[in-house]
């Protein structure tokens, strides 16, 4: 008889700093600030013959390196319907509405994502464990709960199950 199991990774180090503006509407969005953003994960599989269901350390290890990569960055969002952004020299420039936004290349991370927001980047962070090699075949994960948060109180969930496809 197979038996299932939830894991929930929440650790202190699995957080990252960084700085947005959430786009509300075409002509509104927030001014550019920042935020402690934290991550954590529910992962619901089948315990094995040894008494686990998989290497914690791998998952760990690869939620870091996704917190690392977008630490202390300004994270802008390449598929925003409101705004555009373009590479000038060093320089990634903003458009929205009668604005024009230059960032440093350095600073900032483009995203493949709609707004910045807990639910964009919940979703962000949970494409790079799905489609991760070693994870995909690491273990037999049936689902995968990640959750972003802003601050005490306020997150972002995103959900999967084995056999969906995310979209990119």
């Amino acid at each position: 008889m197979r038996r299932l199991t939830t894991i929930d990774i929440d650790k202190e180090y699995l957080k990252f700093s960084a700085a947005h503006f959430t786009i509300f509407g075409a002509g509104d969005r927030e001014r550019l600030h920042g935020h402690n953003y934290a991550v954590s994960a529910q992962f619901v599989a089948p315990v094995g013959d040894n008494g686990m269901c998989f290497s914690y350390r791998i998952i760990k290890d690869r939620m870091a390196a996704v917190c690392e990569a977008l630490d202390e960055y300004t994270l802008l969002p390449a598929h925003s319907p409101y705004m555009t952004i373009e590479e000038d020299g060093d320089y990634v420039v903003c458009h929205f509405g009668d604005e024009r936004m230059p960032f440093l290349k350095s600073d900032v991370k483009v995203l493949p994502i709609r707004n910045a927001t807990v639910e964009e980047f919940s979703y962000y962070v949970l494409q790079q464990l799905v489609n991760d090699p070693q994870l995909n075949g690491e273990n037999e994960v049936e689902s995968i709960t990640l959750k972003v948060s802003s601050g005490p109180g306020q997150s972002g969930s995103c959900f999967w199950r084995k056999g969906e496809q995310l979209e990119s």
